[in-house]
């Protein structure tokens, strides 16, 4: 009986906060004489803040077409925009503007979409040592990353010495599929200086914050490091997990003036990759074991920061020099 009551309460405050809301938007555009729409663009300023705030109109309006449009291919958006203006009855003549901002707060909508399907497809596909191009980007990832040690073959042992597990790095591919695989080449090809930065500085963390000399003298214990490449894989599924729930869209959506792209995706897992390393650094565990609880509250770091609609991870982080601020 109880759980009876209770479910009836819930629906009964979900029908009165739904009409409630109904109402107040009615009200609301007899006194301004603007529909919701208009008055986001209007009064929010550009980036996470309106179009999030447009996203939430459009999903929770009863209109089939306004509920559809966030969904509509990328070559639509601006047929669907005009078919807007008319459901609204807004003159495009008289607010220019309103449709601009409606395209652009679609194109980061839609895209972010789409994007999930990109970054999902890279996950679900298997690295193949018989693919040439994913041998190529395996390959090339030893190559920025030890540029003056020759690999002496495929199979080896020196994969270990950028962070793999063993031999032969397909096998640490699994959780991540290829998606690993691009980040980290990317990060290695695209901010070289820093990849091997942080690559000698997972081994000896510690290390970084003295000169070699101050090093020997201080003769610390051995430093806790990590592996490059694993915790890379870890780092992709981190941020593969922000941008599925969602949590990414502050992000994105202040950072990319249309549609956020895989390059978007990689250029913010360089990011996060540099300020995990600074984390682990500062946190300054007592041995790997204490690799996932230190990861959780980097994760928790992380979502914090994104929960302010302001927000944008990396505006000038040195692999990110393409990402322009809305």
């Amino acid at each position: 009986m109880k759980h009876f009551l209770r479910m009836l309460i819930q629906v009964c405050l979900y029908f009165y906060c739904t009409f409630l809301w109904r109402c107040l938007k009615f009200v609301m555009r007899k006194l301004t004489g603007r529909c919701e729409l208009q008055r986001i663009c209007y009064n929010t300023k550009p980036g996470a803040s309106r179009t999030m705030k447009i996203e939430t109109s459009l999903r929770g309006s009863k209109s089939k077409l306004l509920q559809t449009s966030v969904s509509v291919h990328l070559d639509a958006i601006e047929k669907t925009i005009e078919d807007i203006m008319e459901l609204k009855k807004i003159n495009p003549d008289i607010n220019p503007q309103l449709g601009i901002s409606l395209q652009a707060c679609l194109l980061q909508i839609v895209g972010y979409r789409n994007l999930i399907a990109d970054v999902e497809k890279l996950r679900r596909e298997p690295y193949d040592s018989d693919n040439p191009q994913h041998e190529e980007m395996l390959l090339k990832l030893w190559k920025f990353l030890k540029p003056d040690t020759p690999l002496a073959s495929r199979i080896s042992k020196q994969w270990c010495e950028i962070g793999f597990q063993g031999d032969d790095p397909k096998t640490d591919f699994r959780g991540m599929g290829l998606l690993g695989l691009y980040n980290l080449q990317y990060f290695a090809e695209r901010d070289t200086p820093a990849a091997q930065q942080v690559l000698s500085d997972s081994l000896h963390p510690k290390c970084s914050k003295f000169s070699k000399a101050e090093w020997e003298q201080k003769r610390m214990d051995k430093a806790i490091g990590y592996s490059f490449a694993i915790v890379g894989i870890n780092i992709t599924d981190l941020a593969y997990n922000l941008l599925v729930s969602g949590a990414l869209k502050t992000h994105f959506y202040n950072i990319a003036p249309e549609a956020p792209t895989l390059s978007h995706f990689q250029q913010t897992f360089c990011y996060l990759m540099h300020e995990f390393h600074k984390f682990w650094i500062e946190e300054d565990p007592m041995d790997i074991m204490e690799f996932n609880r230190v990861r959780e509250k980097f994760r928790k770091r992380i979502v914090k920061q994104l929960q302010n609609p302001d927000m944008a991870l990396c505006p000038h982080f040195a692999a990110s020099e393409g990402l322009i601020n809305i």
